[in-house]
């Protein structure tokens, strides 16, 4: 029996806990409280920060962990690289390619201006003349969960919002990106030995007066016009190559301008929006089971389960202002719904997560 350890406890940290039971591992969750349906569904969780890797390092000893993994959580990545590193265990990706992925102006350098899909941008610490042209999106370098982000369209605005976008940033810097003003893609790859064997691009709708915020998830993509989608795979095969991810899970965020597709954020990981859900239903093949198979045992066979023609569907999040109380009663799953799932009982406190319209709860339906 493998003994897998998972770090952190939130929903999608859940999903991964959930498959890697149905394949007989035995499983472990740390994180620094008992705040998510992750910890209950563990065989065993313990009270440790993710970011405590000399404490992470000893419970992975103590317990003769396999493998240390993540799923949808930027944080945890380049720590279970570094622990898997450090103490030999079976990883994908290298802790200094969950670094690039993990900060954003690491990223855009290392894309270089050669990379079709990088765009122009700018990083700082402090307030300087800003040279990208507007509008621009001003977010923190490091941070995850969509906070911080700013449209702005001026110099002024700039400034008004620099402090609060860097003080979420860990290491206190900000970018500013050019903004594209097109439709966003969900990208969803897999790579085996260099190779890029799966890919599939979906709409990503998010809330007009929340920007960057997902609504819901369009498969397939209804944006792409013919040949679209070859670009899409000439871009995350280039980004491979130059970050260095050669086996498991990548997703990236992008947007068109016209039918030219830029990158807006990429990571060697399954998403946060339980996409895995929606793409085994549509595709065939369930990424949350290739990865740990893949990283397990080495077995790639779920691929062949691709099929020939994806089946359209949605996946539409419910979404609530933070810090106020849950009530499911404003939520309609509608009757066609092939899955759903909430975050929070009737009365719970919605945690503010990006601060702004924070996910509590999801249906999968037909489209």
């Amino acid at each position: 029996m493998k003994k897998v350890l998972i770090l952190g406890v939130s929903s999608v940290q859940m999903d991964a806990i959930l498959q890697l039971k149905k394949m007989g591992c035995e499983t472990y969750a740390c994180a620094m409280a008992k705040d998510g349906p992750g910890a209950d569904a563990a065989d065993h969780f313990d009270m440790i920060n993710i970011l405590d890797e000399p404490a992470l390092a000893e419970h992975i000893r103590k317990n003769n962990i396999d493998v240390v993994y993540s799923t949808g959580s930027d944080l945890a990545m380049p720590v279970a690289c570094r622990l898997s590193e450090k103490l030999g265990l079976t990883h994908f990706v290298s802790s200094d390619a969950a670094y690039i992925c993990n900060h954003k102006n690491a990223m855009r350098n290392t894309l270089t201006s050669e990379c079709k899909g990088n765009i122009p941008y700018q990083v700082m610490s402090e307030i300087e003349t800003i040279t990208v042209p507007f509008p621009a999106i001003l977010k923190p370098s490091d941070a995850q969960g969509q906070r911080g982000i700013f449209l702005i369209n001026s110099q002024k605005e700039f400034e008004e919002h620099f402090e609060e976008a860097k003080e979420i940033s860990r290491e206190k810097k900000v970018i500013v990106e050019k903004y594209i003003d097109g439709p966003e893609l969900s990208v969803n790859g897999y790579m085996v030995g260099g190779q890029l064997k799966y890919l599939v691009a979906s709409d990503r709708d998010t809330w007009p007066e929340y920007t960057g915020l997902i609504h819901k998830h369009i498969i397939p993509a209804e944006t792409l016009l013919p040949g679209t989608e070859d670009r899409i795979r000439s871009i995350v095969e280039d980004v491979c190559r130059r970050v260095d991810i050669s086996n498991g899970p990548v997703y990236f965020q992008m947007k068109l301008d016209g039918q030219t597709p830029y990158i807006i954020e990429m990571t060697p990981r399954l998403d946060g929006c339980h996409m895995w859900n929606i793409l085994t239903r549509a595709t065939g093949v369930n990424l949350m089971k290739l990865t740990f198979e893949h990283l397990l045992y080495g077995d790639i066979s779920e691929l062949k389960n691709l099929k020939s023609n994806i089946k359209p569907m949605e996946l539409v999040f419910f979404c609530q202002i933070p810090n106020t109380t849950m009530d499911r009663r404003a939520f309609e799953i509608p009757q066609d719904a092939v899955d759903s799932y909430w975050y929070y009982e009737t009365g719970d406190f919605v945690r503010p997560v990006n601060g702004r319209f924070d996910k509590v709860g999801y249906y999968i339906h037909n489209r």
